[in-house]
C-alpha cells in the first residue's frame, strides 16, 4: 500500500493537477471581466476558461508616446496654493493650455527631484518661457520630451480600467521604453477588437465636466464650470429616465461632500433653483440673457444639455440635496451615456496619446483563429516527438510513462494558473509551453539516467543518486531563470511572454514536478516498496 506521507510531493502534484482541471474546464472558474455591456464581453475562447491575446483571437494594438513636456531640476515651492499659482500662470502663458494640463510634482522620499509637467503640444521654448514667467528658475531646468514615471503608471492604470469596463477579455496596457529609456510607450492591445474601438478608447481623455450656462448680465451668457470628473464618488450604469419632454438617457451620480456643496452652492448662487431659472433652458436657440442650462461635456465637446428640474430645485433650497448629493447627467443619445459612465469611473487621463507618432498592429479574427489549431497541433506534435525519444531510449514503460505525464503536468499547471491569473495568451507563450516540455524532459531524463545505471536496491542508495542528478538540474534551471529574467523584466514585446512562461515552467519543475517524479521512481524500482 502507497504510504502517503512519504509520497506527499506526487499527492500535492494530483491535487494541483486536479485544481488546474477545473480552472481550465469549470465555467466561471477564471477571472471575472468588469462590468460592461454584454454585446463587448468576449468569452474565454471555446470549451475552457483561457484568454488569447490579439495573436490567437485577432484584435488591435496601438503603441503611441503621451503627449507632453517635462521639466526637471526645478525647485517648487512646498505651500500647495503657490504651486496652484504656478500652474496657472504657466498655463496662461502658452495657448490652448488649460491649469488642468499641467502638474507639479514634488520629489517623493524615495529620492527624485521636482518636476513640472505640461501636456500639451507646445515647444520647449515655449515651455520655458512659460516657467519663466511663474517664477521658476528656466535656464538650469532641463526640459525634455515626454512625462514622468508617475504620470505613465497613472495613464496605465485609467486605461486598464477603461477597458475593464468595456468588458474585453484579455486586455493588457503597458509601458514600452526604448533601450537606454530614451522613449517611452503606451500599448493598448484589446483582442476581439477593430481599430475604430481602440483608438476611440485611447484617443479621448474622458474629461468630464457640467458648466452652468446662465445669464451674467442683462445682454449675455456666461459658462461657468461647475463640475468635473474629482467632484464624483460614485457613478451608476446608465439608463432611461422620464423626463419632461419623454424618456432621455441619464447617467445617475453621487457627488463627494465637497462637491455637493460647491455644486449646490453655484446653483443658487447662479439663480437656478429660483423661479426663473427652473427649466427654463432652450439651449442653443434661446434669446441671449433668459437660459439657465446645464450643460454636460466630455473632452470640451457637448454630450447634454438640460434645464434645472423643479425637484433639484427644491431640493437644493430645503437642504436635503447636500445630504444625498446624487442628481443624475443627462446624454443626446444611450452610447454617450455609457461613455460618460465608463469615463468617470475609470477617471479621466492626464494627458492623450500622440497616435500619429506611435503604430497600430491589426489581426483579422478569422486569422488569428487559424492560430489555435496550429497551436494546439504544434504541441501535440511535440508531446508525440518526445514520447517517441523516451520510449527508444528506456524501453521500460514504468521508467517512460511516469516521464512524459510528469512533464505534461507541467504544461497543465501552467495552463490553469494562466486561467486563474487571466493572462491572454499568445503565440510567445504557447513557444515557452514547448519550451517547458522539452526542458522537463531533459531534467527528467537526467534523474531517470542517474538512478538506473545500476540496479537501486534500496531507498537509501535511490536518495543518494536522485539527490546528485537533482543538484545537477537545480543548476540548470537557476541558469535558465538567470538567462531568461532580463528578457522577462525588459519591455521586449512577445520576448517576454516567452521568457515569463519558461521562468515558471522551470520553477514548477524544480520544486514540485522532478521531486514528485523522484518519488514515483523510487516506489517502483526499489525494494523497500
Amino acid at each position: 500500500m502507497v504510504d502517503v506521507r512519504s509520497n506527499w510531493r506526487v499527492a500535492l502534484l494530483v491535487v494541483l493537477v486536479l485544481g488546474s482541471l477545473g480552472a481550465l474546464f469549470v465555467p466561471g472558474a477564471g477571472p471575472v471581466v468588469g462590468s460592461a455591456p454584454a454585446e463587448n464581453a468576449t468569452a474565454g475562447g471555446g470549451p475552457t476558461n483561457l484568454q488569447y491575446g490579439l495573436q490567437l483571437s485577432g484584435g488591435t494594438r496601438v503603441r503611441a508616446p503621451v503627449v507632453g513636456l517635462t521639466a526637471e531640476n526645478v525647485t517648487l515651492p512646498s505651500d500647495a496654493g503657490e504651486r496652484s499659482t504656478i500652474a496657472t500662470t504657466i498655463a496662461d502663458d502658452l495657448d490652448n493650455v488649460s491649469s488642468a494640463d499641467v502638474r507639479l510634482r514634488l520629489a517623493d522620499s524615495a529620492g527624485g527631484e521636482d518636476t513640472v509637467e505640461v501636456f500639451a503640444n507646445v515647444t520647449p521654448s515655449q515651455f520655458r518661457s512659460a516657467l519663466g514667467a511663474a517664477g521658476l528658475d528656466a535656464e538650469s531646468a532641463t526640459v525634455r520630451d515626454g512625462v514622468t514615471a508617475a504620470t505613465r503608471d497613472e495613464i496605465v492604470e485609467t486605461l486598464s480600467n477603461k477597458v475593464n469596463s468595456l468588458g474585453f477579455s484579455g486586455a493588457q496596457v503597458s509601458v514600452q521604453s526604448t533601450v537606454g529609456g530614451d522613449a517611452h510607450y503606451i500599448v493598448v492591445e484589446v483582442p476581439n477588437a477593430d481599430l475604430s474601438e481602440v483608438r476611440d478608447l485611447v484617443s479621448s481623455r474622458g474629461q468630464v465636466a457640467v458648466l452652468a450656462y446662465h445669464p451674467a448680465n442683462a445682454s449675455a451668457q456666461t459658462n461657468d464650470t461647475v463640475l468635473t470628473n474629482e467632484d464624483i464618488r460614485r457613478v451608476s450604469d446608465a439608463r432611461m429616465q422620464q423626463g419632461s419632454f419623454g424618456s432621455v438617457p441619464v447617467v445617475p451620480i453621487t457627488l463627494t461632500e465637497e462637491g455637493g456643496a460647491s455644486f449646490a452652492e453655484a446653483m443658487q448662487r447662479y439663480g437656478y433653483t429660483s423661479s426663473a431659472g427652473i427649466s427654463n433652458c432652450q439651449y442653443p436657440n434661446g434669446t441671449p440673457g433668459d437660459e439657465y442650462c446645464l450643460i454636460t461635456t466630455r473632452d470640451s465637446e457637448v454630450v447634454g444639455t438640460y434645464g434645472m428640474g423643479e425637484t433639484l430645485a427644491s431640493s437644493i433650497e430645503r437642504g436635503d440635496f447636500q445630504t444625498t448629493n446624487s442628481f443624475v447627467l443627462q446624454t443626446n443619445s444611450m452610447s454617450e451615456a455609457r461613455q460618460i459612465a465608463i469615463d468617470l469611473r475609470a477617471g479621466a487621463l492626464p494627458a492623450s496619446l500622440d497616435i500619429e507618432s506611435g503604430d497600430v498592429y491589426q489581426i483579422d479574427a478569422s486569422l488569428a483563429e487559424r492560430f489555435k489549431p496550429l497551436s494546439f497541433l504544434t504541441g501535440l506534435i511535440a508531446a508525440l516527438a518526445v514520447s517517441l525519444v523516451v520510449y527508444f531510449r528506456y524501453g521500460r514503460a514504468k521508467i517512460a510513462a511516469p516521464m512524459l505525464v510528469t512533464a505534461l503536468s507541467e504544461v497543465v499547471i501552467l495552463l490553469g494558473f494562466s486561467s486563474l491569473a487571466g493572462l491572454s495568451l499568445n503565440l510567445s507563450h504557447i513557444a515557452g509551453f514547448i519550451a517547458v516540455i522539452g526542458t522537463g524532459v531533459d531534467d527528467l531524463v537526467i534523474i531517470a539516467d542517474e538512478v538506473t545505471t545500476e540496479q537501486v536496491s534500496s531507498d537509501r542508495v535511490f536518495q543518494s543518486r536522485f539527490r546528485k542528478a537533482f543538484w545537477i538540474i537545480g543548476g540548470a534551471a537557476a541558469t535558465t531563470i538567470v538567462a531568461m529574467s532580463p528578457l522577462a523584466v525588459l519591455s521586449l514585446g512577445d520576448l517576454r511572454g516567452f521568457a515569463i512562461v519558461t521562468i515558471l515552467g522551470v520553477l514548477v519543475g524544480v520544486l514540485l514536478t522532478r521531486p514528485a517524479y523522484g518519488d514515483i521512481l523510487r516506489y517502483l524500482l526499489t525494494d523497500d516498496n
